[in-house]
């Protein structure tokens, strides 16, 4: 890949911060936007604005046809089967709610249990534990190892006829860890258990396949994805949506309403009440056509040769401990230096023009596991080079003498 021309696409990474040029290391948490998605965003606002679905007019046909074209442009992108498996939502944390809250209503009831993980980042734990509130479900959790792998002999001997839902990250978004969903959804298949897959951290950095998979939820973020902010997917399994109740009420989800009853649309509009954010799908649509341009095959392979040249670098600073020594990771380097708080260490990397994450990035109960407050985290994207990494080795060299 030519990095450097990549980087051209991305005009933020050519500015100044405190005189010195930024490097962006904050991957995780969002994304840098190309130009494509920032002018489809003007492009359609300019052109192409009007409601959807429900106007005769020519502009509402065409964003129409637009939204609906993102739909199938995410249905490719994920390999499902139909466009009726793919529920736009605002982001992956109401794609777990509307779960948590149909899927719940559903098929849970007291007594049952939802299997999750120590490495949960809290959109997948809270959720479910108001479930818990409003339902008396039970809530379980898979043990990690020091290295932040999933202790799977833990995970198989929790499984029983009370299981209904596994609901598990594809990606640890502080360790990396690229956990074995694939041996996770067979096995939770095979006790009768549902299984929903939190893909925010994989689906910028590694090719999924719904039908390979077999997961019957999966969801994801489009700001994380180079998209816009405020757009996500829900993938369902088109038969196990239309036993699905809706998750809010409104126009766009309902065939005929009456004082007596209302008839609900088929999915996925029985999930998308209101106007959706239009715009915001046919971005989504030109982040995934920009990214699916690159490949995400090479896309997995450069920035494994990221991580690996900034694990070397990092491991080599005398004191600094990595969180997270998965053979199997993700673009994301969680570490301390010696006993320097992380916010010191992130505050200081800052006047160095170094934009990384510090805190316990939504993952408390992680940070329990390691007896830790939270640590320093770089995550990193194609758009970023080894030169980069360099100079985060140094800034850390330089903060660790100035303590």
């Amino acid at each position: 890949m030519d990095i450097q021309k990549i980087r051209q696409d991305f005009p933020i990474l050519s500015r100044t911060v405190y005189g010195r040029p930024l490097i962006y290391l904050d991957n995780a948490a969002t994304t840098q936007k190309p130009r494509c998605v920032v002018e489809a965003i003007s492009e359609e606002y300019y052109s192409v604005n009007a409601n959807v679905h429900r106007g005769v007019h020519f502009l509402s046909q065409q964003a129409t046809d637009l939204h609906e074209a993102a739909r199938e442009a995410v249905r490719r992108f994920i390999h499902a089967r139909s466009t009726s498996e793919i529920v736009f939502t605002r982001g992956t944390t109401e794609s777990i709610n509307l779960v948590a809250g149909s899927f719940g209503e559903a098929f849970l009831q007291e007594g049952d249990e939802i299997i999750v993980s120590e490495m949960e980042h809290h959109s997948n734990i809270v959720p479910w534990q108001l479930l818990q509130e409003r339902k008396g479900v039970k809530l379980r959790v898979i043990p990690i190892s020091d290295s932040g792998e999933l202790d799977l002999q833990a995970f198989a001997s929790m499984l029983s006829g009370r299981t209904r839902l596994v609901s598990i990250a594809h990606v640890s978004n502080v360790l990396g860890t690229v956990n074995p969903v694939a041996d996770i959804v067979r096995l939770a298949h095979e006790a009768g258990a549902r299984v929903l897959v939190d893909g925010a951290q994989s689906t910028p950095h590694i090719p999924v396949d719904m039908q390979a998979l077999d997961a019957d939820f999966y969801a994801f973020s489009g700001h994380k994805l180079y998209g816009p902010t405020g757009i996500g997917v829900l993938y369902g399994k088109e038969e196990l949506l239309r036993q699905l109740p809706p998750y809010q009420g409104g126009g766009e989800m309902i065939k005929h309403v009456r004082f007596s009853g209302t008839d609900y649309e088929d999915p996925p509009l029985r999930f998308e009440a209101g106007t959706p954010d239009y715009i915001g799908t046919h971005a989504l649509a030109r982040a995934l056509d920009y990214v699916g341009q690159i490949g995400l095959d090479r896309i997995a392979d450069y920035e494994h040769r990221l991580l690996a040249y900034a694990t070397e670098r990092l491991s080599a600073i005398p004191g600094l401990r990595i969180f997270g020594r998965a053979p199997q990771k993700s673009a994301v380097l969680s570490f301390l230096v010696g006993d320097i708080h992380p916010f010191d260490t992130g505050t200081l990397l800052d006047r160095l023009g170094i934009a990384v994450r510090t805190g316990h990035h939504c993952a408390q109960p992680l940070m329990d596991r390691y007896g830790i407050s939270g640590t320093v985290r770089a995550s990193f994207a194609f758009y970023n080079t080894t030169e980069e990494i360099d100079t985060l080795a140094e800034g850390i060299e330089r903060i660790r003498k100035m303590f």
